[in-house]
């Protein structure tokens, strides 16, 4: 019965404070900066992905003194060069590059098309950002005022993101997942020094990583934005969250999708903390309810949905409003069904197929070919 009682109240407890979190990142103030430095703005691209040119147009948007764009792909014939073109004719005032290559030495296809950018980057401060992210016109400058808001420069500073534009059912569990669970899993451990680090948004100084050993120290592995996270963490740099939340766009993504999605992200975690992986299940209030049940009976029920209430539909409405808020309130539990399955899964699996690639993945999220 005592053992019962610690692990709601531990669910409990993490959910408050995750959802606390969220709302400490994304409320606190950031004091402007007199003078704003040079930005070089990353996009790795690979295919036309849904919204990719709405996604791309926020950043030749950006309200910034001094910016650039650097596109990059790997293939001459990738679709996305057409779109960036188009935007390039379309925003003559801005700063563009695009860079057509064949890659750098390293299995993680992502990175291989960083080190191939970052050559061409004018700017020592350089924000790598995903292409099925759309962002906020103030982006860019908070994200370098929340480098330089205390007395030291962050070491890298990272976004929470909000899933957005669900127009299906897997679409619409990826965002109750994002807003909730994951949003609080990043906010957490990273407002207490313990970077979780999310890829689709970095801000770092390119001397820093260089000094830190460059982008070859995460061409082998998968999870290279917790890697670089912990790089810096432990070099004894600060790792920040802006305020600005970015919109992840989860168009058309199917139930099969947003299973496989999160099964390649368990495996991660598996891998880079086995320990946190195992008590991720106890931030689950239905597959907690069992144990709820044992001394609440049938007020189980009402404190699981309380539980899924503040994490789901909370931080829903704290990432992008009440609009929609209905979805995490129906979708909460299966949702959270679907991912007690992929806890139990990922453990016993080794491959992963990633951009078009299947690899073996082995500890700390290192690649090895397929066998």
């Amino acid at each position: 019965m005592l053992l019962a009682y610690l692990l709601v109240t531990l669910c409990t407890a993490w959910t408050v404070a995750g959802l606390g979190a969220v709302l400490w990142t994304t409320n606190r103030r950031v004091r402007a900066l007199e003078a704003l430095p040079g930005v070089t703005i990353l996009k790795p691209l690979s295919g036309a992905d849904i919204g990719l040119e709405r996604n791309l147009e926020s950043f030749f948007q950006q309200k910034y003194p001094s910016y650039e764009l650097v596109f990059g792909v790997q293939d001459e014939h990738d679709p996305a060069i057409a779109v960036v073109r188009r935007l390039r004719a379309r925003y003559p005032e801005v700063a563009c590059k695009l860079i057509i290559h064949h890659g750098t030495p390293g299995t993680n296809p992502k990175v291989r098309n960083l080190t191939g950018m970052l050559a061409f980057a004018a700017n020592d401060l350089v924000i790598v950002s995903d292409s099925n992210v759309r962002a906020p016109r103030h982006y860019v400058r908070d994200m370098v005022q929340t480098r330089f808001r205390g007395d030291r420069p962050a070491g890298i500073v990272s976004n929470l993101f909000a899933g957005s534009r669900e127009d299906a059912l897997g679409s619409a569990l990826e965002n109750v997942q994002l807003n909730g669970f994951c949003a609080a899993g990043a906010a957490l451990p990273t407002l207490f020094g313990d970077a979780a680090v999310i890829g689709k948004s970095m801000l770092f100084s390119r001397r820093t990583l260089d000094d830190l050993g460059g982008l070859c120290r995460v061409a082998d592995v998968l999870a290279e934005d917790y890697v670089l996270g912990k790089l810096f963490q432990h070099a004894g740099y600060e790792v920040r969250i802006a305020r600005t939340v970015l919109q992840n766009v989860t168009s058309r993504m199917s139930s099969a999708d947003f299973m496989r999605r999160h099964l390649r992200w368990a495996m991660l975690r598996w891998r880079l903390r086995p320990p946190a992986y195992l008590l991720e299940v106890l931030t689950s209030p239905v597959a907690l309810l069992p144990v709820a049940w044992t001394f609440l009976g049938p007020w189980a029920l009402l404190w699981a949905t309380a539980v899924l209430v503040t994490r789901d539909v909370g931080g829903w409405v704290a990432l992008r409003g009440p609009r929609r808020a209905w979805i995490p309130l129906v979708l909460g539990p299966a949702k959270d069904v679907a991912m007690l399955i992929v806890w139990l899964r990922a453990p016993l699996k080794r491959h992963v197929s990633w951009r078009g690639h299947r690899v073996r993945l082995g500890p700390g999220t290192l690649l090895y070919p397929a066998r």
